[in-house]
């Protein structure tokens, strides 16, 4: 396991279910805030990528709630890829592709997975260094069409504050593992999207003192 998977194990716990799905209490409680939030921000077709798919409760859900949008979970975990498979085999969605081995943070994957019309990212920038980050959203940046949508969905800083005891504790915990991850502030999240040539396109206050940040791609 990587650095990177070890961190989401501890972060986004996870236990066996039935066969090789892994089940994510947390994915539960924010999956259908996060389908909802889709429904209004998302294109309605065309090609979809999630980054750090985890166990694959989501896209599955996804894909039932979405089924014009073509969806290529991605995961840098092997159980967890089968995890993601075995969850679209059940749900029996045709818009699933088979999880694919991506590392989110390596350069040069946006030219190679080029022409997504939605990228989704939840809960992972916390959970791996700043320098990673820059990368991330740099490579989704080229991986989108022309007016594709990034949407980041997790815990952030507002302006550099850590807005609630719940927050400050989980980041202190994650500090304590390793000082170079933790929560990112809002500001510079978004300041990396348009560096890398996106436009903000709304922010969005998500249950459980959550965010997402959409930004999309120009279209000309």
């Amino acid at each position: 396991m990587t650095d990177d998977a070890r961190k989401t194990e501890i972060a986004s716990h996870a236990v066996p279910g039935e066969g090789d799905k892994l089940i994510a209490p947390s994915a539960e409680r924010n999956l259908a805030p996060i389908c909802d939030l889709l429904a209004h921000v998302a294109p309605t077709s065309g090609k979809a990528l999630e980054i750090a798919s985890g166990t694959g409760q989501h896209v599955a859900a996804f894909a039932a709630r979405f089924p014009d949008l073509h969806w290529q979970p991605s995961e840098p975990d092997a159980a967890r890829r089968a995890s993601i498979d075995a969850y679209a085999a059940e749900s029996g969605c045709p818009n699933i592709a088979p999880a694919l081995a991506l590392d989110a943070a390596r350069p040069g994957w946006g030219a190679e997975l080029s022409g997504q019309n939605l990228i989704t990212l939840c809960n992972l920038l916390h959970l791996i260094p700043m320098e990673r980050v820059e990368v991330l959203i740099a490579e989704a940046a080229r991986a989108l069409a022309p007016g594709g949508r990034l949407v980041i969905y997790g815990p952030f800083m507002r302006a550099g504050e850590l807005t609630s005891e719940g927050d400050a504790a989980f980041h202190a915990s994650l500090t304590a593992q390793d000082p170079r991850i933790g929560y990112k502030d809002d500001f510079d999240v978004i300041d990396l999207m348009q560096e890398a040539g996106l436009e903000l396109a709304e922010v969005v206050e998500m249950p459980a003192n959550n965010l997402a940040l959409i930004a999309q791609k120009p279209a000309f």
